[in-house]
Formats: structure tokens, C-alpha cells, sequence
């Protein structure tokens, strides 16, 4: 599966990298630090990725603008796209589901509940019709 990660924290990019290369099936990532950046590789044109992992706290472009824009292109907007994000804000959550996230998932404190999170979100996306290609 190819994951475009959007996270401007350089230790959660690491996180996900560790939990990665742990998981039996191979997933190739795309890393950008924010949305227009994401946006910007999304629109060279080259292979999209089959989901995008989404940070809502970010510099220049909050996960929740860059939502937006991707929903409003005709061809970005079926990308699955997961929030991963630190908030509890219930306003965030439902915005993000109007919006027409895939998921949204709250980063945990420990480690070992981070790694089975993520490993739980690629198997689902893994086996959907949606991704497949």
C-alpha cells in the first residue's frame, strides 16, 4: 500500500516509520510536513496513494483545510484519508467526519498502543475494495 503521511512532527514520522517496519506486508511512504506541501505531491501527477494518514494540527494548513481542499478536487477527493491526531475535541472529530474522513484515530501515549492502532487502520485499508488496484 502506498501512504501518504502528512505530520509535522518529526518523532511521530519516526513513530509510524518503527511501526512500519514491523508489520509483515510492505507499505511504501510519501511524507509531507504540511498540507500544502501534500498537496503539491499530490498534484505532480505521479502514482496517488491508496491512503493518507492526516495530522489536524499542523504550520501554514490545518488537517482540517487540507480536508477540505482534497474534497473539493474531482479526483482527490475519494482518497481515503485518516486523521491521526492528538485532539479529543468532539467539534474536530464531527467537522472531520462532515468533511469526509476514512477514520479518526487518537494518538496514544504509549507506544505499544500506538503500533497496534496503526497496524489495526493498514489491515482494514489493506483488504478494502477501495484500495485495491
Amino acid at each position: 500500500m502506498d501512504i501518504l503521511l502528512i505530520e509535522d512532527d518529526a518523532i511521530e514520522v519516526m513513530k509510524l516509520e518503527r511501526t512500519l517496519s514491523k508489520l509483515e506486508t510492505k507499505h511504501t511512504i510519501v511524507k509531507a510536513t504540511n498540507g500544502e506541501e501534500a498537496l503539491e505531491i499530490l498534484k505532480t501527477g505521479e502514482k496517488l496513494p491508496n491512503i493518507i494518514l492526516l495530522d489536524l494540527n499542523m504550520p501554514r494548513m490545518s488537517g482540517i483545510e487540507f480536508l477540505e481542499i482534497l474534497r473539493d478536487d474531482d479526483v482527490f477527493k475519494y482518497l481515503p484519508t485518516v486523521i491521526l491526531t492528538t485532539s479529543e475535541n468532539r467539534a474536530d472529530l464531527l467537522k472531520c467526519y462532515k468533511t469526509g474522513v476514512a477514520g479518526y484515530v487518537i494518538k496514544p501515549l504509549k507506544y505499544e498502543d500506538y503500533e497496534s492502532k496503526i497496524k489495526k487502520v493498514l489491515e482494514y485499508w489493506d483488504i478494502n475494495e477501495l484500495v485495491k488496484g
